[in-house]
């Protein structure tokens, strides 16, 4: 062993039946001990895997040492490789065994702040996942990395973004990284800045996305552009959304309608379901490709989302037919008002009674809604929240326009179209989670097409509903002779088992069309050229038609992980107060800094800092 690596001739993964009679270096953390009187079991691990090694009295200095051995300790181990009395089928290694002669401790622990093994009778997926002991797990990440499951995540987070990088390189895409430090812009969150040293008074903003960047590059003359984005932006952590930073897969294309855009995309995620392949996660299913196109509105009425999880049914019905010239008041004055009523059937709610009507309207109330009228279906009789003020031909009526069986509940949302939809919506998730209706393997993608690109505000005046910078169906003629409300934007989505994964537009590349649609949204000349010059200046000296998204790469590896949160799938993460408790980030920082800076810092009153 003179000539061999001082630390390891191979890893913990590598040994098999082959290597039987040599003589090895392994190094790695002591997983577990078992002490068994006249021989000592450690499980030694490293990043590869796992091997048993075997203390045994025929070395007794050896078997001293392996009796003080705790836990995450780091040590070298020599010895001869033997096959095992009785193989682990659960172990790549388990049918050999490490016979050691030597054993070197590199790193010793005393105590642990965080088990890393599993304790006795305890999941990985129930430690890995615990949500009461995040701030620990957080604080001790570098702990909470060693074990398995978040282990493997980051592994396979390394092989989608390889899978992605490599499919846009097929795709003839150039890799262009831009500006980190960039102006502030006025985009949805606020920006994360950073003070300029060299020009006080002064900053920068880190970019909330590189948009205005690779716009530019396509006026540039570049024809395919992408990155594995870093993003930043000041806002409240979500389960789907990491606090303060999150990377995306950015993309934009030259010359390109709608359908060029979605092609690739379609083709890159159909590769990661193809050739994706994660140890102890079962190996992901389209449920359709190439993936549906579904208009926005149709989107709203048939699920109560933007964003629907496709992999289940319960879709909404208009019953507003039922309900004309009715006498229930509630309905009524929303149909008076020029509203609709829409509901959603749930096989088999009547089984479950009167309580899981009101459980449902419970949810919805949290959500922010009203209540939740019902009617019940049981053989021949009626019953529910709303029997009484409606009649039997309404109820006859409902019951054949949403196909009701004699046990079905019907919950009914009602008043302007999106706000009646987004309440079954709401109601729809629920039950599918709570009756586990979703196939975690399947992937169920579509594209969501034809968002209006204008909205009322509370105000009643016209706003842009979604992208000020994507183009209007139909140009500046749409703009000049129709009615801002009916009008749809070149604007989609891409989304996945109910999660957004990428809002993308075919932009607006026209200087005259950008001026005229601000315009209508209530923007000067002078405060368009104050905000957007930069842009526009652009397009002033030819830019070609283009258009792209940003599927986040996160989000997409949550999905593909089946993990709940994203926290799970990425290394440091902020907590949901956007603070990093292993490093101590945000904090103070010295007096001389701010001096240098030329910077004051006022506290609120009240914060009693």
């Amino acid at each position: 062993m003179s000539s061999a690596h001082r630390y390891r001739t191979h890893t913990c993964n590598e040994l098999r039946q082959s290597h039987v009679g040599q003589e090895v270096r392994l190094s790695g953390w002591v997983h577990s001990v078992r002490d068994q009187k006249h021989h000592v079991f450690i499980d030694l691990r490293d990043h590869y895997g796992v091997t048993q090694v075997a203390c045994v009295e025929d070395h007794p200095q050896v078997l001293e040492a392996a009796r003080k051995l705790k836990d995450e300790s780091v040590i070298t181990v020599v010895g001869t490789v033997a096959a095992r009395g009785k193989a682990n089928p659960k172990l790549a290694t388990g049918e050999v065994e490490l016979v050691a002669t030597e054993v070197i401790v590199d790193s010793i622990v005393e105590k642990l702040p965080l088990m890393v093994r599993l304790p006795k009778g305890a999941t990985q997926e129930g430690v890995a996942a615990d949500r009461d002991n995040e701030e620990l797990r957080l604080r001790w990440r570098f702990l909470d990395l060693r074990r398995e499951r978040i282990h493997r995540n980051i592994v396979a987070r390394d092989q989608i973004i390889k899978i992605m990088r490599d499919h846009m390189a097929k795709e003839g895409f150039v890799e262009v990284q831009t500006p980190i430090l960039t102006n502030s812009s006025p985009e949805g969150a606020r920006d994360y800045l950073v003070p300029s040293r060299l020009h006080p008074g002064t900053f920068f903003a880190l970019p909330q996305a590189p948009q205005q960047w690779k716009q530019l590059l396509m006026a540039s003359g570049f024809d395919k552009y992408f990155q594995i984005a870093p993003c930043f932006r000041d806002e409240d952590a979500r389960a789907d959304r990491a606090p303060g930073e999150f990377y995306q897969l950015d993309m934009e294309m030259a010359f390109v309608e709608q359908e060029d855009v979605f092609g690739v995309i379609e083709r890159l995620y159909k590769d990661l379901c193809d050739h994706l392949e994660i140890p102890g996660i079962p190996q992901k299913k389209l449920q359709e490709y190439p993936f549906p196109r579904i208009p926005y509105f149709e989107a709203m009425d048939r699920f109560g989302t933007d964003k629907p999880d496709l992999r289940y049914g319960l879709e909404l019905t208009d019953v507003t037919e039922a309900f004309q010239g009715t006498e229930f008041a509630l309905f009524a004055g929303a149909l008076e008002a020029g509203g609709v009523v829409k509901a959603l059937r749930i096989p088999g709610g009547a089984k479950e009674g009167k309580g899981y009507a009101r459980k449902l309207e419970k949810h919805v109330k949290e959500k922010g809604f009203g209540g939740l009228p019902n009617l019940i279906y049981k053989g021949d009789k009626v019953d529910g929240t709303i029997k009484k003020p409606t009649s039997e031909a309404e109820q006859a009526k409902v019951k054949e326009l949403v196909g009701a069986g004699d046990d079905d509940l019907v919950v009914f949302g009602f008043g302007e179209r999106l706000a009646a939809c987004k309440v079954l919506g709401e109601v729809r998730a629920k039950v599918a989670t709570d009756r586990e209706l979703a196939d975690p393997d399947e992937m169920a993608f579509a594209f969501v097409v034809d968002y209006p690109f204008y909205e009322l505000d509370d105000e009643g005046k016209v706003e842009f509903s979604h992208n000020p910078f994507s183009m209007p169906q139909g140009g500046m003629e749409a703009l000049e002779s129709s009615d801002p409300l009916s009008i749809k934007a070149f604007q989609y989505d891409i989304i996945c088992n109910g999660v957004e994964l990428s809002s993308g537009a075919i932009r607006n590349h026209r200087p005259d069309i950008m001026y005229r649609a601000f315009e209508i949204a209530g923007y000067t000349r002078a405060e368009i050229d104050s905000e957007f010059g930069h842009m526009i200046r652009a397009f002033q000296y030819g830019a070609p038609p283009h258009g792209g998204m940003a599927p986040g790469v996160d989000r997409t590896i949550m999905l593909f992980l089946n993990e709940p949160n994203i926290r799970e799938v990425v290394a440091f993460p902020k907590n949901q107060k956007c603070q990093d408790i292993l490093a101590n980030a945000p904090s103070p920082v010295r007096p001389e800094q701010l001096e240098e800076l030329h910077i004051r810092i006022v506290m609120p009153e009240g914060d009693g800092q």
